[in-house]
């Protein structure tokens, strides 16, 4: 938000979600395109389904599904998140400066999500254009069933990363606990290493992407195949 911009505020002290909601949807008519929200107490799906280029500021916790279905939107969250943050977000870029529960991310097909804390276990699920960069750690199953995206962990990864993947990319500094079905480490070419840096700058992430890993899908469960029954 520009330092200039007089921010349209809701207290959720008196206010309720779908008030709240509701403005912010009348927004892309034409109304304020800066909004802070205060006194959020961890309350569920706000800024859903935002479809313009608003700047929202939530200060404090959120709970379930903030932000999820953004379209074009930035939004912002001087808190921690509940389950879901940005779940099917389309474009635009959501930060969180805590961290995130369960299913960060999840579904999403554009834009990028940003946690400067750590988040729960299948950040990334069935993630289809997303990119994710995480400063801290993740839980287990990380990008499961990834088909399109980024995901980058600063820090170490649980059990189960990247199982079922597709094409999503994954790119760890630290200490993977396991792979997943069909998930390997792959070469970091210079290509590789040049959208990892692009991604820590724009996440303001500060790590030399020379420390980073690459993950990906082996390609063995696209279609079945006898010899892999074991694993599907």
């Amino acid at each position: 938000m520009s330092a200039t911009a007089a921010a349209e505020t809701v207290d959720l002290a008196s206010a309720s979600v779908r008030e709240l909601n509701q403005r912010l949807h009348d927004a892309a008519g034409g109304g304020p395109a800066a909004w802070r929200v205060e006194n959020p107490s961890g309350a569920h799906a706000l800024a859903a389904g935002l479809d313009a280029e608003l700047d929202v500021e939530i200060d404090g916790h959120a709970g379930y599904y903030c932000a999820g279905m953004n379209k074009h939107a930035t939004v912002r969250v001087a808190g921690n998140v509940g389950v879901g943050v940005a779940e099917n977000m389309m474009s635009g870029l959501v930060v969180v400066e805590g961290s995130a529960s369960q299913a960060a991310g999840a579904t999403g097909r554009g834009g990028l999500l940003v946690i400067k804390g750590s988040a729960s276990a299948r950040c990334g699920i069935s993630m289809k254009g997303i990119d994710i960069v995480v400063h801290g750690s993740i839980g287990h199953a990380g990008a499961f069933m990834g088909q399109k995206g980024r995901l980058v962990v600063c820090g170490d990864a649980g059990p189960d990363l990247g199982d079922s993947i597709y094409e999503a990319r994954l790119y760890v500094r630290g200490e993977v606990a396991g792979l997943g079905a069909d998930c390997i480490e792959k070469e970091m070419r210079d290509e590789h290493t040049a959208e990892l840096r692009e991604l820590l700058e724009l996440a303001g992430a500060d790590a030399d992407p020379a420390d980073f890993r690459r993950y990906g899908s082996a390609r063995e469960l696209y279609t079945f195949d006898v010899d892999n029954a074991g694993s599907y």
